[in-house]
């Protein structure tokens, strides 16, 4: 296979499974990648040439630009090598590489307790504001999609959210029963109709309005905590990853959700192995 046919082969992927500004994204990285090496065979190209290549096509970048150039070659070389089933190491794993264009080190992310989410869904009075806190933290949405949902979304269980981050035309997120119950009353006490959106606020107003009430409880808290907790608490009572993944966080790829899961400490090992199999 000719590297030019690997990347015909990847567009024809991005354009079903990316959104249009990722695809973006990667056409200069390809179409500059082809005019060097489009004709040649596809496991010829040495990682030295693939150094060299990223420091021209980098030079003067930022270094989260040339990280982020790196990282788009290496999936390009990731999905060809298990796509067509190669038997050849990514030359992008190299040591020279991966040293001169390797990520930070990965942030330790704080997962909240149970206690602290109730606490603060229970406390809050406003139905608005509640019903959003409850939509990230026990459906798994992004503060985004929930300002973006109207009530023609809404039917029964289940919240069809439009134009959704991976690019898909649209996605089905589900409620549990109490939640979807608030939500239609919410819906018929304050007259909304088809074509309304359930909260008409900004995100700026959502996002503070979120900091506020993770401060009435001494914590620093953003929407992303909410929808990350609601994986790690699904997770820890022993929902299968794959459902965490596909229904909860609706991910596309298994590893995306392991990041959000967090460690667990050995006092929560030992409480979980005690709950499961008795003292």
């Amino acid at each position: 296979m000719k590297v030019k046919e690997a990347i015909t082969l990847f567009q024809y992927y991005q354009r079903s499974s990316y959104k249009k500004r990722t695809i973006a994204s990667y056409l200069y990285l390809l179409r500059k990648f082809e005019s060097l090496y489009g004709e040649r065979v596809f496991d010829s190209i040495e990682a030295d040439e693939i150094y060299h290549f990223l420091e021209t096509l980098t030079q003067g970048l930022a270094k989260s630009s040339r990280r982020l150039r790196y990282a788009q070659l290496k999936a390009f070389y990731n999905f060809i090598i298990t796509r067509c089933s190669l038997d050849m190491k990514n030359p992008c794993n190299a040591p020279l590489l991966s040293k001169t264009f390797r990520m930070p080190k990965a942030i330790s992310r704080k997962i909240l307790d149970k206690e602290v989410v109730d606490e603060m869904i229970y406390n809050t009075q406003n139905p608005r504001d509640r019903l959003m806190l409850e939509l990230q933290a026990r459906c798994g949405l992004r503060i985004g999609e929930s300002l973006k949902i109207k009530v023609s979304d809404i039917s029964e269980r289940k919240i069809f959210l439009r134009e959704p981050k991976s690019g898909k035309e649209a996605e089905v997120a589900f409620m549990p029963e109490p939640v979807a119950k608030r939500l239609n009353d919410y819906i018929k006490d304050q007259g909304l109709q088809s074509n309304d959106r359930l909260f008409p606020i900004c995100y700026s107003t959502a996002r503070y309005l979120i900091k506020r009430l993770g401060s009435n409880l001494h914590i620093r808290l953003t929407p992303h905590d909410l929808r990350r907790y609601s994986a790690t608490y699904a997770s820890r009572n022993g929902v299968p990853l794959e459902i965490v993944s596909k229904v909860i966080l609706r991910h596309q790829d298994l590893k995306t959700t392991q990041a959000y899961l967090g460690k667990v400490s050995e006092a929560e090992a030992v409480r979980w192995m005690d709950i499961l199999h008795g003292k």
